[in-house]
């Protein structure tokens, strides 16, 4: 069967530009000389009239601007907000027709939330029952306690749970549910981790018991202090040995051991707004060392002051990418 043959990326430049008049448009009437140059902006280049497609397909999905990004008080463009804001509009562009049903899924899932964080935020709880909850970049949780159980519902991101004995009469069982199973503490550390289609489980202490969220018939899994798998909703992965620096987030750090540059670029785009993206002729140079999450440019500044390799950034520093230098 034939596919349709997939576009190549639009250069952010244009994009950048795309979302400029799209703003624009947005904040008012053009003045016949501005109308004039958009006419002649949106012609000038097949790629700038792909990134006007876009930015049509964005508008009749919502009718205008999501109100986060309205920009009719921030008409001058120096604004620093302005700029942020551009580079939102800028990333949405880029992934459209996706972007927006993924970026108003995640404004839903960290909006209505019991306990959220931010991108590049960590943030600790402690329970009613005494139990500890960290929680990693961009997480979202809901927390159930009732007479039969303690529940934590994990809705996306990563956290780190430490549970402590239930000092009720029914002694509930401390559970973890996403949208792949339930994961019950048997007295123990771990923690979890929600990807676009798989949960992650990494037990640090005690043991944990996995059961599959639409696969009756598959029997629970124990994972054991030092042992991770990884599920979908219906099968177990492999179990195999825990990362030692699996909870090295929780110090605000990643650590690498002669990690591929590409999976280094991926964990890090975790922790700053934006798209960073690593040049394909440079993915498999190893990485080693410690890197701060909460401070990313740092951490961008460490690599190319190790490694032979050139950072750039646009849209406000919202689209980095890594080259050779």
């Amino acid at each position: 069967m034939l596919t349709r043959r997939q576009e190549p990326p639009l250069d952010p430049k244009v994009l950048e530009e795309a979302a400029e008049w799209l703003m624009r448009l947005s904040e008012g009437d053009l003045s016949s000389t501005e109308q004039a140059e958009w006419e002649c902006w949106k012609v000038s280049s097949p790629e700038r009239g792909r990134a006007w497609s876009r930015a049509q397909l964005l508008q009749s999905k919502l009718g205008g601007l999501p109100p986060s990004l309205a920009m009719s008080t921030l008409d001058r463009p120096s604004n620093p907000e302005r700029r942020i804001a551009l580079g939102k509009l800028a990333m949405l562009l880029a992934m459209v027709p996706a972007g927006w049903g993924s970026w108003k899924l995640a404004q839903s899932q960290q909006w209505s939330a019991d306990y959220r964080t931010a991108v590049g935020q960590r943030r600790e709880l402690i329970l009613a029952d005494g139990s500890r909850l960290t929680l990693n970049t961009a997480t979202a949780v809901d927390v159930l306690f009732d007479v039969n159980q303690r529940l934590i519902k994990l809705r996306e991101g990563e956290l780190l749970v430490q549970t402590a004995p239930d000092a009720s009469a029914q002694a509930r069982p401390f559970r973890v549910s996403s949208q792949d199973g339930f994961m019950q503490a048997l007295g123990t550390r771990f923690t979890v981790r929600r990807t676009q289609s798989r949960t992650q489980l990494a037990v640090l202490d005690g043991a944990v018991r996995v059961t599959l969220a639409d696969n009756r018939q598959s029997a629970p899994i124990i994972v054991n202090a030092g042992q991770r798998i990884d599920f979908g909703a219906q099968a177990f992965g492999q179990l195999n040995p825990t990362d030692p620096n699996v909870g090295a987030w929780t110090q605000g750090m990643l650590m690498a051991d002669k990690m591929r540059l590409a999976d280094f670029v991926a964990e890090l785009a975790r922790y700053r707004p934006g798209f960073v993206r690593c040049d394909p002729t440079i993915a498999e140079l190893r990485v080693s060392g410690a890197f701060p999450i909460s401070d990313t440019q740092r951490s961008l500044n460490m690599l190319v002051q190790t490694y032979p390799v050139r950072v750039s950034g646009r849209l406000n520093g919202y689209w980095v990418t890594l080259s050779p230098a």
